[in-house]
């Protein structure tokens, strides 16, 4: 498996005030760090309690297939809907985010990989959800 480190950027959570009550007790913090019209181009930074997490490269430059609408066009039409709940996820998942885990030493349970996801499922995205492409 080959990981990739990067560290966390400044993160603008002043932006997101619903997103920070809802997730404030999430020890996880995720970002795709591109924004706007070149998503494609960005890595995760994920951090456990302020610490970065390495990341295997597979995951670190790619969008994590979590549940979400990710048109840009139709933003709240559940037809755009894609991606895995969080049950399937995890399922699909568990063998790198075990890894993952256990190199930093956390707790490999079903409360620390919902927060893992949740956090991830916030800035998660997909090719074309954008429109940098078209």
């Amino acid at each position: 498996m080959i990981f990739i480190n990067y560290t966390k950027p400044n993160v603008a959570a002043a932006l997101m005030p619903v997103l920070a009550d809802t997730n404030a007790n999430n020890p996880f913090v995720a970002n795709w760090s591109a924004k706007g019209h070149t998503l494609c181009l960005g890595h995760w930074t994920i951090t456990y309690q302020g610490l970065p997490l390495v990341l295997p490269l597979k995951q670190a430059d790619n969008h994590m297939h979590t549940f979400g609408i990710f048109s840009w066009i139709n933003p709240d039409d559940e037809d755009y809907a894609e991606g895995l709940p969080e049950p399937q996820w995890i399922e699909k998942n568990a063998e790198w985010l075990l890894a993952v885990f256990d190199l930093h030493h956390i707790e490999f349970d079903e409360s620390h990989i919902h927060w893992f996801y949740e956090a991830v499922n916030v800035d998660d995205w997909r090719c074309g959800s954008c429109g940098g492409c078209i």
